[in-house]
């Protein structure tokens, strides 16, 4: 048996040393070895070992014999130069998104980076762009279709010559100088190894971009921030001029699909009548997916909390006509300002003083986590539902600067470019759905968050005054609700009471401010 062993051992000896050294830092190739080599093995035996580049048949009384699955597929797209361009795991634990447009059709060139769809997933929307240089072949889906991560999205004809094509890879093999530079090669044609700080990291995964696809100008091929953010500014350059070549016509015989404008129509909401007069139309059924999908998630988390409710009447008298001052002011600086800004940062000031407010239940219900930023979300009703992006570090901010950067978050919740950035982390949340009309409501509170308030329409209404004599006043209604298992009805009505002076007299807001 001893002896046995030992010839077995010396024949896998003389196998290894026909193979390439990458092939012996593959794990599941090494676990073979290790088991076979001390199993109680009376014949030869060959076995076949599995990797994503290649197969390899091993034979204990012979040499390796090789099978390269990567050469047969060249050979096959070499005919036709045709591949497919799959949906890649956008991260945030997303499986499945609605395309909502598409940047390409039929006939359309298209080089590497540039934009070829936007998606929606339940999260926010995101711009994909192509890693190939050719022409869009096939569209697998229509606008508003569900896709798969993993799925084909289009099929690509690569241009000749093109780097990024599978024969143009197998041409350049990996040779390196020892074992630790062949491990940092792999490494980084790796996506889930490639090599950046976790700050860097964080950077790509909250813009969506995957590290495989950046070059690194580091050391050791190493992605930096500048990497990143240059891989961003070309991604944005690349989506601009993809507007002069999505006129290009279609070849002759193949159906175009129709690409939408870049600035999208107003939407409005399905309305259904009926065809004929009496006549009563037939039953449609919608199923729900991405914003819709999420906002069943959210809400159904949101049932499991005791909303307290809380309810006043604020007079914005004086803010009405500090906003006139302030509103020409802000229009030569490009801005136009609103009283939002003003609720946002009285909000803010008010949260100073009662952090409470501004606090995270975890999961289990077991910990209050005070939050150190004011991210005070705003829910902007979109095309495709309501969404809830948030102002980072209100608190750092002046009322011009929340201003500029809710222009920003509204003009890109009406294209559907919010990013998962715009969405995460908020702390507090204000609805304005005075906008739209009605005085009282009852918001519902976003978990994990533990208050929301609910303005109403400023309304002109006659009120006493100090004197018993009628005045005109600018009222408005404020709804907050608060998560009655970490906040008392005291504390809400206090820190209304507050956030409510500051702005019946904008002046004390001064005193506050740093």
């Amino acid at each position: 048996m001893i002896a046995r062993k030992r010839l077995l051992t010396h024949a896998w000896r003389q196998a290894l040393g026909e193979i390439q050294p990458e092939w012996l830092l593959h794990s599941r190739f090494s676990r073979c070895i290790s088991g076979l080599s001390h199993s109680k093995m009376r014949t030869p035996t060959a076995f076949p070992v599995l990797s994503n580049a290649r197969t390899v048949e091993i034979s204990l009384l012979g040499k390796p014999h090789w099978r390269n699955a990567q050469t047969a597929a060249a050979a096959a797209s070499t005919a036709n130069d045709i591949i497919q361009f799959k949906l890649s795991d956008i991260g945030e634990g997303i499986a499945e998104v609605v395309v909502k447009e598409w940047f390409v059709k039929i006939g359309s060139k298209v080089n590497q980076f540039d934009p070829i769809c936007e998606v929606q997933s339940d999260k926010a929307s995101v711009t994909i762009t192509s890693r190939y240089d050719g022409v869009i072949s096939k569209l697998h889906y229509n606008v508003d279709d569900v896709a798969k991560v993993g799925t084909a999205l289009v099929d690509i004809k690569l241009a000749e010559g093109s780097p990024t094509s599978p024969t143009a890879k197998l041409q350049q093999p990996v040779q390196p100088d020892d074992m630790s530079s062949l491990q940092d090669s792999r490494s980084l044609s790796d996506k889930s190894k490639a090599l950046a700080t976790p700050a860097v990291r964080r950077i790509a995964m909250e813009n969506n971009v995957t590290l495989s696809d950046v070059k690194g100008t580091g050391r050791d091929g190493r992605v930096l921030k500048e990497d990143v953010v240059r891989y961003l500014e070309n991604a944005q350059q690349a989506k601009q001029k993809i507007e002069e070549r999505i006129d290009q016509e279609a070849p002759s015989g193949i159906a175009a699909p129709s690409v939408k404008a870049k600035t999208p129509a107003p939407f409005q909401k399905k309305i259904f009548q009926p065809l004929e007069a009496g006549k009563v139309p037939a039953d449609v059924v919608e199923p729900l997916k991405g914003i819709q999908k999420a906002m069943v998630k959210t809400m159904t988390a949101a049932l499991m909390i005791p909303h307290f409710g809380y309810c006043d009447e604020i007079d914005l008298t004086n803010l009405v006509h500090l906003r006139k001052q302030l509103k020409d002011l802000a229009k030569s600086r490009g801005i136009n300002f609103s009283y939002m800004p003003i609720f946002i940062k009285a909000a803010s000031l008010a949260l100073t003083q009662f952090p409470i407010l501004n606090a995270h239940v975890d999961d289990k219900v077991e910990n209050l986590i005070y939050k150190g930023s004011h991210n005070i979300g705003i829910a902007v009703d979109t095309p495709n539902g309501l969404l809830v992006p948030n102002i980072k570090n209100v608190q750092l901010k002046s009322c011009f600067d929340i201003a500029t950067e809710l222009s920003a978050l509204q003009e890109r919740a009406g294209r559907n470019q919010l990013t998962p950035t715009d969405l995460k982390d908020g702390t507090f949340s204000l609805s304005n759905i005075g906008s739209i009309g009605g005085t009282y409501a009852k918001p519902v509170i976003l978990p994990p968050t533990v208050a929301i308030g609910a303005l109403g329409k400023i309304q002109v209404l006659p009120r006493f005054g100090d004197h018993d004599q009628v005045v005109k006043c600018h009222l408005m209604q404020i709804s907050w609700s608060a998560d009655h298992r970490v906040i008392d009805g005291a504390t809400m009505a206090r820190f209304s009471n507050l956030w409510k002076s500051y702005l019946e007299n904008p002046s004390m807001m001064l005193l506050d401010m740093k």
